[in-house]
């Protein structure tokens, strides 16, 4: 990546090496970096992500619009029906 790149991940946390990004940005590799997700969350109050200066963090908040929360609410409504019906959960994960 340039050095003036900006690393931006909504996705997954585990798609990251986060070690690796640390030392990215605190050696000038890229520029800054935003994470929406990260392996663990919550976020241990002394992880080295929380002190880098050139990273911004937000709370998982990539789902945060109103047609995805419509749906993830849909989805677990019409999970509690089926299963205080004793039917089959239609959106089961495992």
């Amino acid at each position: 990546m340039k050095k003036n790149a900006v690393f931006v991940n909504t996705s997954r946390g585990g798609l990251v090496d986060q070690d690796a990004l640390i030392d990215a940005l605190k050696s000038g590799q890229i520029q800054a970096a935003g994470l929406d997700v990260m392996t663990p969350e919550p976020l241990p109050l002394d992880h080295p992500l929380i002190n880098t200066p050139n990273l911004t963090l937000l709370p998982h908040i990539g789902s945060a619009d109103v047609t995805t929360r419509i749906a993830m609410a849909m989805l677990a409504a019409n999970n509690l029906v089926a299963g205080l019906n004793d039917e089959e959960m239609p959106e089961r994960l495992i």
